[in-house]
């Protein structure tokens, strides 16, 4: 990837409970085509772990908005304890609409990014607000448990009697994702050595809730309307591709676009060769790029009422700005050479 200039931002908000949330920005200098807001992992952060995505879209042109959750990267609260799923959801689209309300941007598509647990997030903001996203990068997204990793029933109904008890217990049994998402092992390291990210076994609250909000979405994928594109890696065994080849067969989208990518594993951002990341990156900057021009039915009728009065408690409480910064080389999203693709609409 070449080093082009951004302008890198970020700040601090306050939700509607009061945590302060680390939020940032990627800025191109050239005329914005389009803004794409980030949904990150589990257990992940923007500000490190997505830099290299927010910069390539950045120098493609979007301007780019993450927003770490509560509880995870430099946001404030329990580490990667999730109370309530809907949550993370409030939190993201309010900070988000209180972006698409500011006068530079009015009138700009708008576009979800979601990574493997954030792509439940962005799919559960498409369901809050169906008409105003005009699409979504769903990057093996967590959308539907796969049937060889979902818990008896027996055991679900005794962790449930459990959560009362003890919500914040690590004591949910994981093998270690980090190893199994990132193929290339220098790659591996830099994602173990970030300190941001949450590496200790998954507290028994969140557990459940991530397990409960994968099967209303499964239950769910035939209510996704938004033109999507979801790529997957066919080696993935963090999630299973079946969950995103579902997602494209029930969806009842009319602009909809799967590609898997043989040989590849969970990580296609951050833990593949280079020259996979470069294929992948222009697979989705190009199928943005046809899009950018979209309009939503909230855009040609009143396009920031909604998102002007659901933002009242998105507090601004700080701001560093770094202006003129260059990002490091490129790390994100792939695939081998000739992968298989499978679009319903033209990328």
């Amino acid at each position: 990837m070449n080093n082009l200039t951004v302008e890198y931002k970020e700040e601090q908000i306050k939700n509607s409970r009061g945590a302060l949330l680390f939020t940032c920005r990627w800025l191109p200098f050239s005329p914005t085509k389009a803004l794409v807001f980030l949904c990150h992992g589990y257990g992940m952060e923007c500000s490190e772990f997505m830099k290299e995505c927010g910069t390539r879209l950045a120098n493609a042109g979007y301007a780019v908005f993450g927003i770490d959750y509560e509880g995870h990267g430099k946001s404030k609260g329990d580490r990667c304890y999730i109370k309530k799923f809907e949550n993370i959801v409030n939190d993201c689209s309010e900070f988000f609409k209180s972006i698409c309300a500011q006068e530079e941007y009015r009138g700009k598509s708008r576009f979800l990014y979601g990574e493997s647990m954030g792509g439940a997030v962005a799919l559960l903001l498409h369901r809050k607000d169906p008409s105003f996203w005009n699409g979504a990068v769903l990057v093996a997204p967590m959308c539907k448990i796969s049937e060889k990793l979902k818990p008896h029933p027996v055991v679900i109904n005794i962790l449930t009697k459990m959560e009362q008890v003890i919500p914040r217990w690590k004591i949910v049994p994981s093998k270690d994702v980090i190893d199994s998402a990132f193929k290339d092992p220098v790659k591996r390291e830099a994602v173990r050595n970030n300190k941001l990210i949450y590496q200790d076994k998954p507290r028994l609250k969140t557990a459940l809730e991530v397990l409960r909000t994968s099967m209303s979405i499964e239950n769910g994928l035939n209510e996704v309307r938004l033109p999507f594109f979801v790529l997957h890696g066919e080696a993935d065994t963090v999630t299973d591709p079946e969950v995103s080849k579902a997602l494209y067969e029930k969806a009842r989208s009319t602009d909809k676009t799967i590609k898997l990518y043989p040989g590849m594993w969970h990580g296609l951002t951050a833990g593949e060769p280079d020259e996979n990341v470069e294929m992948v990156f222009a697979d989705i900057i190009g199928w943005l790029d046809k899009r950018c021009n979209a309009v939503t039915l909230d855009q040609s009728l009143d396009p920031f009422d909604q998102g002007s009065e659901e933002c009242s408690d998105n507090i601004v409480i700080s701001m560093a700005k770094a202006t003129g910064g260059t990002q490091a080389n490129g790390r994100y999203l792939c695939g081998l050479k000739g992968p298989c693709a499978r679009p319903h609409s033209a990328m």
